[in-house]
């Protein structure tokens, strides 16, 4: 059979979703850096060379946007938690694990939009998925915490305190992180959690 010049289905929905997924990686960086209210579609189109147009083929609004970005940031960070569950080792392994992939996305794009968006950026409609999805991160946290206090690999703690602790100290890089300086995601992520886990250690009694 000859090959045919014409897209299959197939082709042209990956088509769709590598241009789909151009524009949000457009539009996070932009958010990114001037900021969700200081940067519109049109800016977006304009990066990519298309129309605002031809975002809407893809895209219904900002805010859908905004909501994409968030969402992929969002998620990235409950399959590190997934991910660190399945790990071999003890609790403490896995929380170790855990941490370090949450800086580390906290420092990527769509993970720095997570750190940098607050909810007035979001519609209302957006709302009930964003806190979703955050209240699934922290159960993940709580989960992991309470595993490594069980088998002994990690001192008593409050574990819902020390989830927000975490979760606090390990949002910011998102804020600070310059790609551009001496250490790399993967350094500071090491770093970071070295000194977290410092007071997490087991106490003689």
């Amino acid at each position: 059979m000859q090959n045919s010049p014409f897209r299959n289905a197939a082709q042209k929905e990956a088509d769709r979703a590598a241009k789909r997924d151009a524009v949000l990686r457009a539009a996070v960086r932009m958010f990114n850096e001037r900021g969700f209210f200081a940067t519109s579609l049109d800016d977006v189109a304009a990066s990519l060379g298309i129309s605002k147009r031809t975002i809407y083929h893809y895209l219904a609004n900002k805010d859908q946007v905004l909501l994409e970005c968030i969402t992929i940031g969002l998620e990235q960070l409950l399959a590190a938690a997934d991910d660190a569950r399945a790990e071999p080792g003890n609790g403490r392994d896995r929380l170790v694990k855990f941490l370090r992939r949450y800086v580390e996305i906290n420092m990527d794009d769509f993970g720095i939009c997570v750190s940098r968006t607050g909810e007035e950026a979001l519609s209302r409609e957006s709302l009930p998925r964003y806190r979703a999805l955050k209240k699934k991160i922290d159960v993940a946290m709580r989960q992991i915490l309470t595993e490594a206090v069980e088998d002994g690999s990690i001192g008593s703690i409050d574990v819902k305190m020390t989830a927000f602790t975490l979760a606090g100290a390990l949002n910011w890089p998102g804020r600070w992180y310059d790609p551009k300086g001496a250490l790399t995601p993967a350094q500071i992520s090491e770093a970071m959690v070295k000194v977290l886990m410092g007071g997490l250690d087991p106490r003689p009694n």
